[in-house]
């Protein structure tokens, strides 16, 4: 029998900075030396924990190195996953292999009683929880920037030149090219590929100095149109 380790972090400056990384695979050496257990593999993934499990390249690795016996290790459970069905789904595949997921911090991990599973569907549940709230605090910070006419991360919007402390200022000549944009559609009834050769002819150009398709018309009609 032996150990697998699996480490997540949910953003890339976590991982860049290896310092989620490296706190975990601490835990998680900490436990194996505890246990008497073998430390064979180290995977990690640098990924939402709401993210399907197909998705991640450090979880199939690692489902990959387990055999028969062996023991997924985490440092707490909410690195497999912040999704009540992805956690799920995470431990299924690991009984498939007859091989169960420990996490260092306890939490239930070491025993299939009833109070165990029930304390795993718990803790399964909060992470879940604890996911939701941090995207309605995110949702909200991001409305409340935009009310302020302040730029909301990636690229500038067209129609629009961000100052240095990144208030969004109009582009008058882009702003009559949106103007243009919304009456072609929706006066002339022009579809988006026809409105995105019109653009590419005049030699308007996407704020990224690129050519202008039909996805890219969409996307610029469906923000303006939505406000």
């Amino acid at each position: 029998m032996k150990a697998v380790a699996y480490l997540r972090v949910s953003t890339r400056s976590q991982g860049d900075s290896k310092l989620g990384l490296e706190s975990q695979l601490d835990q998680i050496q900490t436990y194996c030396q505890r246990q008497g257990l073998e430390l064979a593999a180290v995977h990690q993934d640098v990924i939402s924990g709401g993210s399907p499990l197909d998705k991640r390249d450090g979880w199939l690795d690692a489902m990959a190195d387990l055999e028969p016996g062996d023991q997924l290790v985490v440092a707490k459970r909410d690195r497999i996953a912040r999704d009540t069905l992805v956690s799920a789904l995470a431990e299924k595949s690991i009984q498939d292999k007859k091989a169960r997921i420990v996490s260092a911090a306890g939490e239930g991990t070491n025993d299939e009683d009833p109070t165990s599973v029930l304390m795993r569907k718990i803790l399964d549940a909060f992470s879940e929880y604890e996911r939701l709230q941090i995207r309605a605090r995110t949702r909200g910070a991001l409305k409340a920037k935009k009310a302020r006419n302040e730029k909301t991360g990636g690229d500038v919007p067209f129609g629009y030149d961000a100052d240095e402390n990144g208030h969004l200022i109009p582009n008058q000549e882009e702003q009559l090219v949106i103007a243009e944009v919304l009456d072609l559609r929706d006066r002339e009834g022009f579809s988006f590929q026809k409105i995105a050769d019109f653009l590419n002819d005049k030699g308007i150009k996407t704020k990224t100095g690129k050519h202008w398709n039909r996805q890219n018309v969409n996307g610029l009609y469906k923000r303006v149109a939505n406000g």
